[in-house]
């Protein structure tokens, strides 16, 4: 008998009418159609990466399918060898390697993510391998010092709580979770030398030969992984397996339109952060991140009709929605409205920071600067404090703009300081 599709949740009322989700081994739904409001072609260019809702692969053919796996990508190798894989009439595997070397999500890992989510409303099985053995030995090329070794048991719990905020994005039940330690712990010290003997560099051979063990037909990253994806490719087809189809997602900028997003640089906007937190954080984006971010993380271009600071509350109000609900995107929206655009600081709910608290005998740029990156997780150069926040008069204590960097401010209970247009405190 014919497997029924199941229906899963559209977070937006404007895709509650596409697709639905079926397996690649079901038949098509009695019922299913297409709304009379939008062509076929129209409705599957709004199933781009990210979007909620479902996709049914048999009601679709295969260049449609296609289509819809190669937006919003950066390089695809090879988009023809994903065709004949596709048309193979079974579940992909679709890999997506992450090394929980700290515990949280934050926007730029889930382009990814979303991608995978995307292969899977499609049928094809997600298979999310967590790297608790590359995890534990770091960066073996001794280059980056944001990937420090780490101890399994703290690989272990960062990967709980990376696992409970991906499926935020995946659907739990229908995802593969291996773990590589599984093969790589059994290894004996031949067949570990056997490994290294075909590549030269430790990192991408170990994280090719995860693609050997877990059969992978497409694996996805970064575009700074695709090296490592294609050295992947190279051990399958030693193996006398498929090559793995390489695909990469563009890298996502960071709050600071500078480098890729990164909770070590303090530029980054986290899953499961406050809804108020993350709408404001969206708010701090500069207008060309807001084009960046439409583009990347909801697949969209911005509404030019739309006045600036409209669009980037309603992109703040989409992100918030995504990842918590329509309801706190409005109350965050509505607490964003009040604290800065009405300017009713008084009556605002403000971060509020305790006096005795904070390190004794600063001056008004250290107390901004410590201000920044201890509450909002916003580091600024006292550079660019003097000359975009104390020079303008963005700088004010209840009201009084404070221009002096060297100024000690006298500070009591129930003052409020803001920081710039974005970011305030309220001392207590």
């Amino acid at each position: 008998m014919r497997g029924k599709c199941q229906h899963r949740r559209a977070v937006y009322s404007a895709f509650r009418n596409g697709f639905r989700a079926c397996s690649l081994t079901s038949g098509p739904v009695a019922g299913d159609s297409w709304p009379r409001s939008m062509s076929r072609a129209q409705d599957i260019g709004l199933k781009r990466r990210g979007a909620p809702g479902t996709l049914c692969a048999r009601s679709m053919t295969i260049d449609e399918q296609l289509d819809i796996l190669m937006g919003g990508t950066a390089v695809v190798i090879s988009r023809e060898e994903l065709k004949e894989r596709l048309k193979l009439g079974r579940p992909l595997r679709v890999k997506l390697g992450v090394d929980p070397t700290a515990p949280d999500i934050h926007l730029g890992h889930t382009v990814a993510i979303e991608k995978l989510r995307q292969f899977q409303e499609l049928g094809h099985q997600a298979v999310l391998l967590i790297g608790d053995f590359t995890a534990t030995i770091g960066d073996p090329s001794g280059r980056s010092v944001t990937r420090p070794p780490l101890s399994r048991e703290q690989v272990l719990e960062n990967a709980e709580t990376y696992t409970k905020q991906a499926f935020k994005i995946l659907d739990r039940d229908k995802t593969e979770i291996v773990y590589n330690g599984d093969w790589f712990r059994k290894m004996t010290y031949e067949e570990v030398l056997k490994l290294n003997s075909r590549v030269t560099m430790q990192h991408p051979i170990m994280q090719g030969w995860d693609s050997v063990e877990i059969r992978a037909d497409v694996e996805l990253g970064g575009t700074d992984q695709l090296f490592n994806i294609l050295v992947g490719r190279d051990l399958q087809k030693e193996e006398g397996m498929l090559p793995q189809i390489a695909m990469t997602m563009p890298l996502l900028e960071g709050l600071d339109g500078v480098r890729k997003m990164s909770k070590s640089y303090g530029n980054y906007v986290g899953v499961d952060e406050a809804p108020e937190m993350m709408f404001g954080k969206m708010m701090s984006a500069s207008d060309e991140l807001m084009d960046r971010y439409y583009l990347v993380l909801l697949g969209e271009k911005r509404d030019m009709g739309l006045h600036p600071m409209e669009a980037k509350k309603l992109l703040a109000w989409k992100i918030t929605a995504r990842y918590h609900d329509s309801a706190a995107a409005d109350a965050a929206r509505s607490d964003w409205e009040t604290r800065f655009s009405k300017r009713d600081l008084a009556a605002a709910d403000l971060p509020e920071v305790e006096i005795a608290s904070l390190p004794a005998g600063m001056n008004a740029l250290a107390l901004v600067s410590f201000l920044f990156e201890n509450v909002f997780q916003v580091k600024k150069s006292n550079g660019v404090l003097r000359k975009e926040h104390f020079t303008p008069g963005a700088i004010q204590l209840n009201d009084v703009k404070m221009t002096d960097p060297s100024a000690v401010l006298e500070l009591a209970p129930g003052n409020v300081l803001r920081l710039s247009k974005k970011h305030a405190v309220r001392f207590k």
